[in-house]
């Protein structure tokens, strides 16, 4: 309702001032006739939008009529009006018809560009393009414009995704590692410990549930959309040790005074360590992992290291080392990850708390 009253007080305005515009010089001696095709041509503004070809055309009859030596009082204003309509909301081709179409009727109403003062007369010939060329550019400045804000929102939808994918992938990669570690030291362990296959398969169960309980937070995210990705798994530095326990071989260190990080970078640090200590299981199963986090004045640093031996590609899933990236780049950080020189494997993220807000 609201939309149409709007798209009503559009057209009415210009029909408004237009008639204002034509009847501004009417005195006693004004013929009649001049005055009804003000009124007429106003009129016909009300209807531009929705036949802005047809009114243009009806409005150029009009202009012809008034153009009449008797009568000396076109609805000039009505005209450009209904020509800028055209150029507006209709498409190139009815554009240029009706530009050349008003550029033949001013010809045969001002006669051949002849004499010394041709020129005058081939210019105003030209005056039907401008309006139509006016309201042409700026209905293609519109359509650049809505076609760039329909780009971003398709940008944010595929960020919105890149995002949801890397969390996926960090809950079940991580998670499922842990599962199957515990699994399979409860079973080496059931015939000779019984007591810590049971603690195993305890351990198993944790990961699982707290798998689950991540899971439901995304797909929280996905049926709300209330709040950020990031914000919803409540994981960050805080749960490392955590984290690193249930790992099984890995130990942490933490250099400096620890400071409240900004709730992105909080986020990344800890998904950077969870898929390090994961790839570590899975491609150098068995080997020692340490993690060192350190707070400097203007950062905060986290390095991951391993002592197995890991061949070169690492996680090719497409979400290992390139999601970790992504994370720590979007936090104005920067990520190195490859083989260490003395053997392993080691990940270092830095990001710098001073652009953060």
């Amino acid at each position: 309702m609201f939309s149409r009253s709007r798209e009503w007080l559009g057209d009415a305005a210009p029909a408004v001032g237009v008639l204002c515009a034509e009847l501004v010089t009417v005195g006693a001696r004004t013929p009649p006739a001049v005055v009804l095709i003000a009124v007429a041509a106003a009129a016909l503004l009300l209807l531009r939008r929705r036949h802005p070809v047809v009114v243009a055309v009806l409005i150029g009859i009009l202009y012809g009529l008034a153009y009449h030596p008797a009568l000396g009082d076109a609805p000039v204003s009505a005209m450009v009006v209904a020509l800028y309509t055209v150029g507006r909301h209709t498409g190139t081709l009815a554009s240029a018809a009706v530009s050349a179409a008003g550029i033949v009727v001013t010809g045969l109403l001002l006669g051949l560009p002849a004499g010394p003062d041709w020129w005058v007369r081939a210019t105003v010939w030209s005056a039907p393009l401008l309006p139509v060329a006016a309201g042409h550019i700026v209905r293609l400045r519109a359509e650049l414009t809505a076609r760039a804000v329909r780009q971003a929102a398709d940008d944010a939808v595929r960020a919105e995704r890149r995002r949801i994918a890397r969390e996926l992938h960090d809950v079940i990669a991580h998670h499922v590692s842990v599962v199957s570690l515990y699994m399979g030291v409860a079973r080496r362990t059931i015939p000779v410990d019984t007591r810590r296959a049971q603690q195993s398969l305890l351990t198993g169960e944790q990961a699982a549930r707290q798998a689950m309980t991540e899971m439901r937070h995304l797909l929280n995210v996905l049926r709300t959309d209330d709040e950020p990705v990031e914000n919803q798994a409540s994981v960050g530095v805080a749960r490392l040790p955590e984290l690193v326990a249930e790992s099984g071989n890995a130990e942490l260190e933490v250099v400096g005074e620890a400071v409240e990080l900004p709730s992105p970078v909080d986020h990344a640090i800890y998904r950077v360590v969870q898929e390090a200590l994961t790839n570590t299981r899975k491609h150098a199963a068995g080997a020692h992992a340490s993690v060192r986090l350190s707070y400097r004045p203007e950062s905060v640093e986290v390095e991951v290291t391993d002592d197995g031996d890991v061949g070169p590609g690492g996680d090719t899933s497409g979400f290992g080392l390139a999601g970790m990236a992504e994370r720590v780049s979007s936090c104005g950080g920067e990520l190195r990850a490859g083989p260490a020189p003395a053997g392993g494997f080691v990940v270092r993220a830095r990001v710098p708390l001073g652009a953060q807000t």
